[in-house]
């Protein structure tokens, strides 16, 4: 069984899933209105709200919204098998993320760039408003800590990843600077040489990993957790255009061209899937997911098929800079089927591993030793990686070797294997990092308008204090969650966090449209939020039960078990609540039209 069906048939479906169902949601659900002035014309202000090119605010989105999910998420649902995972990535990014991307982006992008939060006070009533910030700071923390552990596991003691990735920090700068106030609007000019000198970083970084400067560039991964905190909480302050949308919009270049060239990859060299269609462990007893197929591989994949994450992007910094409203349908519908790609992509090169290989590098040496498995090119591969690979639990490893492999098979590049590792590992991390900068930016506005009820200086974004101690509270939240977790931990408690969170979003926006009198569209935010909803609450029960009060009982790990139980518990039950109040707000909006409706007056107006 090789790739190249499974690839053109995803291509194929993505492909046809823009040109129709993204012009049905764009043309007769929503109506979008390219004549319509953005906020980011009629409040523009220089630092939050910015009009910008549509193709480098797709590079910001896309970087912001394509974290560690799509990467990690399909590699550990690997576990289960190929084909499971394949099929929801492909099918949950169609008719789920990417219409909840969609219809976000709209939402806030019609409403001045409000936070959900504010869209599910104004749409929903005070209660949905302070249940959804609520939930939303929680559920960001984790999936921040979530994200971020990933970068943590692949960073630490490699000199290597970490002086490629340092650099990337004082370029993207670099090219801010250049593209706003040296070279203005030299986008071409910025983004060659942004691109030459991440290449450049990489090629360097083995000469620093092999030279006297390679102790300066080993960090443990307590050193990488702290260096990762300092940087998400200067992002988060800093303008957008100086740090945030310059990183974002270089790193996708690397993002996309990457993609494209794992694409031709698999493609051409058309990789053996090894691992079989569905594993043994799709029952249950597997050593990375302790879960069964069914609900856990849906919160494993996460964000590679939907993903609440992207709504706060969505009505985060995005909406802010929309330019045209045209645009939306290409950046919030087009830029998740992208996302889905990639989430495609990563299944496929991790899974062109051997099982046994595969499992070696993605779990501890003491649970490898009960699996009953022989590695067959696990030392090979260490060699050509120029460094350890067993035990190096995430899922970053594991997808930068299954990268790695598939472009070594391209003609000419059998002896570079270490180069594309790296090369790998840096793209991964550049993943993360900008949903870190953004994430972090994004909860702070969360946290702000939270504070602000309290002090109303919280308010504004600009206020100096607030800005910096809304940031700190943040960033020391979820460094607390990567310092005292593990992968194990973590990931499902993130999964759960970020598809709760997508729940809460289908409401809004399922609300958005009665609110709208759309009413009978809504079934295409209705569906997928059932279904998504059915999936994550099952699951989190699970996991409280035999993954998290278990830890309560354990030497060491008692907080952490409390904190991840009342976490979970907390999470599922301001979705619940969400659930409920929207239901009851589409019934009084839909009775309020009934009686109009029947005497043929026009409906009750809302928010559009």
């Amino acid at each position: 069984m090789t790739a190249l069906p499974f690839m053109l048939g995803a291509l194929c479906v993505l492909a046809i899933a823009y040109r129709y169902y993204s012009r049905f949601l764009a043309s007769r659900v929503v109506g979008l209105d390219p004549a319509r002035r953005t906020a980011a014309h009629t409040l523009k202000d220089g630092t939050n709200y910015h009009p910008t090119n549509r193709w480098v605010l797709f590079g910001h989105h896309f970087a912001a919204i394509a974290g560690a999910g799509p990467l990690i998420g399909p590699v550990l649902a690997a576990q289960f098998g190929f084909l499971p995972g394949f099929l929801w990535l492909l099918i949950g990014v169609v008719l789920a993320g990417a219409v909840q991307d969609f219809m976000i982006l709209f939402a806030s992008t019609r409403r001045g760039g409000r936070s959900l939060a504010e869209i599910a006070r104004q749409e929903i009533g005070p209660v949905a408003g302070l249940t959804t910030a609520i939930a939303i700071l929680f559920i960001v923390i984790v999936a921040l800590a979530g994200l971020g552990l990933a970068v943590v596991n692949a960073l630490r003691d490699s000199p290597w990843g970490v002086f490629t990735i340092g650099c990337s920090i004082p370029l993207a700068l670099f090219v801010g600077w250049y593209l706003y106030r040296f070279r203005k609007g030299r986008i071409a000019e910025a983004s060659l040489l942004g691109v030459i000198g991440l290449l450049l970083a990489v090629f360097f970084g083995r000469v620093v990993a092999q030279g006297a400067w390679a102790p300066a560039f080993t960090l443990s991964a307590r050193g990488v957790t702290l260096a990762m905190a300092a940087y998400g909480f200067v992002a988060s302050v800093l303008p957008v255009w100086l740090l945030l949308c310059p990183r974002d919009y270089l790193s996708s270049y690397m993002k996309v061209g990457t993609i494209a060239l794992l694409i031709v990859g698999v493609l051409w060299v058309n990789p053996v899937i090894q691992q079989p269609l569905v594993s043994r462990f799709a029952g249950g007893g597997g050593p990375i997911i302790p879960g069964t197929l069914f609900p856990f591989l849906f919160i494993t994949i996460a964000c590679g098929a939907v993903s609440g994450f992207h709504a706060l992007v969505g009505s985060g910094t995005t909406p802010k800079m929309i330019d045209n409203e045209a645009d939306i349908r290409p950046i919030g519908y087009g830029a998740m089927l992208m996302e889905g790609l990639v989430g495609i992509t990563a299944l496929i090169a991790c899974c062109a591993l051997y099982p046994a290989d595969y499992f070696a590098i993605n779990v501890t040496p003491e649970k490898f030793a009960g699996l009953g498995l022989a590695p067959v090119h696990l030392e090979q591969l260490a060699q050509q990686a120029g460094e350890p690979v067993a035990g190096r639990t995430g899922g970053a490893v594991t997808l930068a070797l299954g990268m790695a492999q598939v472009f070594a098979g391209l003609p000419g590049m059998r002896h570079l294997l270490s180069y594309w590792y790296h090369f790998a590992i840096m793209f991964e991390a550049l993943f993360i990092l900008t949903t870190i900068d953004t994430g972090t930016r994004v909860a702070r506005f969360i946290l702000q308008e939270f504070l602000g009820k309290l002090y109303r200086p919280f308010e504004r974004t600009d206020w100096l204090p607030g800005t910096l101690l809304s940031s700190a509270l943040v960033v020391g939240a979820w460094a607390f969650f990567i310092l005292t977790g593990s992968i194990a931990t973590i990931w499902p408690m993130f999964g759960i966090a970020n598809q709760l969170l997508a729940v809460i979003a289908l409401c809004v926006a399922t609300t958005v449209l009665v609110n709208m009198g759309r009413a009978r569209y809504a079934w295409v935010t209705v569906a997928p939020m059932a279904f998504v909803a059915t999936t994550t609450l099952t699951a989190g029960w699970q996991s409280v039960w035999q993954n998290f009060l278990p830890l309560t009982r354990q030497p060491g790990q008692a907080v952490l078990g409390w904190v991840n139980t009342g976490l979970t518990l907390f999470m599922m039950g301001c979705t619940g609540l969400m659930i409920g109040n929207s239901f009851l707000r589409w019934r009084r909006a839909l009775m309020a039209r009934a009686p109009a409706g029947k005497q043929g007056l026009s409906p009750v107006p809302f928010s559009a």
